[in-house]
């Protein structure tokens, strides 16, 4: 029988190699150490495979990028439809929001502002044919991940830039690099340094080793809970329903945007195909309006939070897999040269000015809160959770949740740096150099306004103990 199997084949692969890679967690002390995520591991695995070995079996990485730009959105849905309810044990900080949401923005602006001008550098002296919006890729791949990267990198093929969906997840690949690394790194620096309060040391030295599987004798943790009768419909299956009907949703208000669009002419039309670029946006706002729906209509109790979680968690993990995979090696040799220059330097300014920043922004949890943020801005927020489990691996700081809120905070402020975001592939296209610019204006109008917050904030601190790069004024009590 003809049944078209392309699908579950290439789901199959990506399966076979997380299997794969949560086995060489277990058995390498290396990843352990490092906490590389097993979905960073299966992805390399992959990268191998889908360069050398699938081509000679008609094996097609196009549908891995399809994978990325569907399941970037469905995860998005799936963590926006959670319940905002406080974590059980933990106090929410009000404190601690708004200065977090400062701290990931900083790195927003900062990545921004530093890969559109070492581009136009580079396009002056030793790369006079890359494309402007080369440097954009940066905070794509680093602070917002491998799906926007690609998703927004693969419009502006039509302006010229061939190979531009890889770039942007090749971008995203060194950035969970950075973050695995990078973070232990932070951690360990931070031991030696003093910036760790006593007891979560004490957490750090009894977890152990981190093999990635709960030992045998754990107590497991409580993953999801039902909240249907499954003889009518697993709870599961409910909850699937409701991110896919979502997801239809904003499918339909995209089409609709669209339509309307068309009327404007050309340029309607190429405005409407760069929104399907960020379609994760839309389906976030979908999600948000049908979660307020169902607040109104008193029946929000039926989601749970656990299972949504675990959706968004396959989601990420199929994603990142698949997201390494589909590059091309081809396409990453002929840019190598300012890939691995912006990765440097963006790596090395998060790692150094995320520690200046935070020890004298926050006002308590200041490491903690500092790691995380690390973490997400380079190796997206799965990579933050993953660094701050080592040094609150139950979530018993209000870190965690106070990340999240801080998170819906960077969305609606971050729109207009995203709808920006074209202005240099538009330059190209229309030989408008102030299109460029423009977009090195935003970004710094963006980096202006962290620097106010930063020391509206922080008060004395802001300039105090300027050349050391962890602030030691406030009570150790509350690192």
């Amino acid at each position: 029988m003809n049944f078209n199997w392309v699908y579950i084949i290439h789901l199959g692969i990506l399966s076979s190699a997380l299997l794969a890679a949560t086995v060489i967690r277990v058995k390498v002390p290396f990843f352990q150490k490092f906490l590389v995520p097993n979905s960073l591991t299966a992805g390399f695995i992959l990268l191998v495979f889908y360069n050398f070995i699938a081509p000679r079996f008609h094996l097609d990485t196009g549908i891995l990028g399809e994978y990325v730009y569907h399941l970037l959105n469905l995860s998005f849905i799936a963590m926006v439809l959670r319940r905002t309810v406080a974590t059980e044990g933990t106090k929410q900080t009000k404190s601690g929001i708004f200065p977090t949401s400062v701290g990931i923005l900083s790195q927003y602006a900062l990545q921004c502002v530093l890969g559109l001008l070492l581009t136009y550098l580079m396009i002056q002296t030793i790369f006079p044919d890359l494309f402007p919006a080369f440097g954009y890729l940066l905070p794509l791949g680093f602070a917002l991940g491998p799906g926007q990267a690609f998703a927004i990198g693969s419009g502006w093929e039509v302006y010229g830039f061939y190979g531009s969906g890889t770039v942007g997840l090749t971008f995203a690949a060194v950035g969970f690099i950075s973050g695995c690394f990078g973070g232990v790194i932070m951690i360990n620096w931070g031991l030696r340094k003093g910036w760790i309060h006593k007891e979560d040391v004490k957490k750090i030295r009894e977890k152990g080793v981190r093999s990635g599987l709960l030992s045998p004798r754990a107590r497991l943790p409580v993953a999801a809970r039902s909240t249907t009768e499954s003889e009518a419909i697993d709870t599961m299956s409910f909850h699937v329903a409701i991110v896919l009907v979502v997801y239809l949703l904003s499918f339909g208000l995209l089409t609709g945007i669209t339509v309307l669009l068309s009327f404007l002419g050309n340029l309607g039309s190429e405005l409407a195909s760069n929104l399907w670029g960020i379609n994760f946006i839309f389906s976030a706002m979908t999600a948000m309006t049908v979660k307020q729906i169902m607040k109104k209509l008193s029946i929000h109790y039926v989601v749970d939070n656990g299972t949504l979680t675990r959706i968004s968690g396959l989601a990420v993990d199929l994603m990142v897999t698949a997201s390494i995979a589909a590059i091309s090696l081809v396409v990453v040799r002929q840019y190598l040269a300012p890939i691995l220059l912006l990765s440097l330097i963006g790596a090395l300014l998060a790692f150094f000015t995320l520690p200046w920043i935070g020890s004298r922004m926050f006002h308590d949890h200041r490491f903690l809160r500092t790691l995380i943020v690390f973490g997400a801005s380079t190796g997206t927020m799965p990579t933050g959770l993953a660094l701050l489990r080592v040094v609150d691996p139950e979530f018993e700081t209000p870190v965690a949740a106070d990340y999240m809120y801080a998170s819906g905070i960077v969305f609606f402020v971050a729109i207009p740096l995203i709808l920006s975001i074209n202005l240099p592939a538009y330059s190209a296209a229309l030989n408008q150099p102030m299109l460029f610019w423009l977009a090195v204006l935003v970004s710094f109008g963006y980096l202006a306004y962290v620097l106010i917050a930063f020391f509206i904030i922080s008060r004395r601190k802001g300039l105090a103990q300027v050349r050391s790069i962890w602030y030691r004024g406030d009570d150790s009590s509350k690192q």
